[in-house]
């Protein structure tokens, strides 16, 4: 082989007849190296099994011209646990490969709606795919099985539906009545049609999974939500136990407090007032002409917060959690009523990358997180778990974070427990450590946050405005969080 034609050569390819003698030339000067049958490759670092992982699909395109990705592959689009990847191609062969084995059948040729993929491959329909997978399968020698389970299956289509509703499941049904006598799985549609039906209600098969039980039962939940709280369960779980009581304080001192928890709860969400200002609001009921709205929103979260006999009570059951956090919502946003106050939400709410959860999981997926709840014996875990389950599942229109640490301290003054204040110095901290939960699986980090924060608010005095002011303003409380994080100031104690 031509010196200048290696360069040519894509990182992996297969030898040919014509250029067999050419490559072996190449690979004993050390320019090549093979890494399975009739496969070669530039890359002389790197371990086979990662090269061959790399170029996947052009691989499996060079062996098998023109396959159909099909069974399991077709869905999870990814080789299976044991590196299988499954197709329809022209022989039935398994080819193995460092960290993969490609196993074709003979099947139907590609119909009109498999779609065309990477190097000349195609991947079956979604219908056809579901159809082809409710075809039995046993795995065999050590390996998976070709098709997916019944509870796979089942799994795989109440996230369609979760996803894209009923008309999803309804579309995917009405293509596999289409193609199933052209591929001959007539009998595998009826099997396919029945489950669809368990899952919208229609009929009456059994179901398998959780989440598809509780959607016949008309409580459809987000599954990834609940292992989310599965995590923060076990974490709170493990970690020491502590009790900070809450100690006795004149009505001056619960004042100050309560207004500094409903200042610092309105800051976080962007309801910015100077302290004068929003004392001038709580104390003295002067709104703003320019901001009445924001000017409500910290009133009405005071009224909650300071209201100790008010507070104090705490959800029995999954009835009594929905309605007092919506008594409490609706309070807080009595000044919006565009954003239903008290009412769970119509449409998906967002916050940067984070998706909340979809408007007809929200009760099932409170539900399910009450359940976690109320296993919890420590009322700091208790508080922990039951903000986080509000903020995950956010309910709301808006208003999410503020109900979110209303309910969280309520658990906390149930108890008689100092309560959690998260000061806006501390705010990035808190949803830093929010995300760590949301999108890492990390629950440590908001456990470690929240302790530190009520450990924090403990070492307060909140003996009147102007002395506590002072003492916080000393704590860097005020602090605005980016220029915190960019100049190395943090939240300090008032011992410090």
């Amino acid at each position: 082989m031509a010196e200048n034609l290696l360069d040519d050569l894509p990182a992996v390819f297969l030898s040919t007849t014509k250029t067999s003698v050419m490559v072996s030339r190449a690979v004993r000067q050390g320019k090549l190296r093979k890494i399975g049958t009739r496969l070669y490759t530039r890359n002389l670092t790197d371990a086979p099994e990662r090269i061959v992982r790399e170029h996947l699909w052009q691989i499996v395109a060079d062996y098998l011209p023109g396959a159909l990705i099909a069974d399991r592959t077709a869905i999870e689009n990814v080789p299976a646990s044991d590196g299988s990847v499954f197709v329809i191609a022209e022989r039935k062969r398994d080819i193995e490969l460092p960290g993969l084995t490609i196993r074709s059948r003979k099947g139907a040729p590609p119909l009109g709606d498999d779609q065309p993929f990477v190097g000349g491959l195609y991947l079956s329909s979604p219908a056809r795919a579901f159809l082809e997978n409710m075809v039995l399968s046993r795995s065999r020698g050590g390996h998976v099985a070709r098709t997916l389970s019944h509870k796979e299956l089942e799994e795989r289509l109440e996230t369609m539906v979760r996803r894209g509703g009923q008309d999803a499941l309804n579309r995917l049904r009405d293509r596999a009545r289409e193609i199933a006598p052209e591929l001959g799985l007539e009998s595998e549609f009826e099997k396919l049609e029945k489950l669809i039906g368990s899952l919208l209600g229609t009929r009456t098969e059994k179901l398998v999974t959780e989440v598809g039980k509780a959607r016949r039962a008309d409580t459809p939940f987000d599954p990834d939500r609940i292992r989310l709280f599965e995590l923060l369960h076990a974490e709170l779980h493990a970690w020491p136990p502590s009790t900070r009581l809450s100690p006795d304080r004149d009505a001056e001192a619960h004042a100050t407090l309560t207004f500094f928890e409903a200042y610092f709860s309105n800051f976080i969400e962007g309801t910015e007032f100077e302290v004068s200002e929003a004392a001038d609001i709580v104390f003295r009921g002067v709104i703003p002409r320019d901001r009445p709205e924001d000017a409500h929103d910290v009133l009405g979260t005071w009224r909650i917060v300071s209201d100790t006999a008010t507070l104090q009570r705490v959800p029995k059951d999954q009835q009594s959690f929905v309605r007092l956090m919506s008594e409490r919502h609706a309070t807080i946003l009595s000044a919006h009523p565009n954003m239903r106050p008290g009412e769970f939400k119509t449409a998906v709410n967002r916050a940067g990358s984070t998706v909340f959860v979809a408007p007809e999981l929200v009760p099932g997926t409170l539900a399910r997180g009450f359940d976690f709840y109320r296993s919890l014996d420590a009322p700091f875990a208790r508080a922990v778990f039951m903000m986080f389950i509000v903020s995950e599942v956010h309910p709301y229109a808006d208003g999410n974070g503020r109900i979110a640490r209303v309910m969280m301290n309520a658990e906390l003054v149930a108890a008689g427990e100092e309560r959690i204040i998260v000061p806006t110095v501390y705010r990035n901290n808190y949803l830093a450590a929010l995300k760590a939960l949301s999108q890492s699986q990390r629950a440590e980090p908001l456990v470690r946050v929240l302790e530190f924060a009520q450990r924090w608010a403990a070492a307060i005095p909140w003996s009147d405005l102007e002395e506590t002011r002072r003492v916080l303003e000393g704590c860097n409380a005020f602090a605005e969080p980016g220029h915190a994080d960019e100049t190395g100031i943090r939240l300090r104690m008032p011992t410090e």
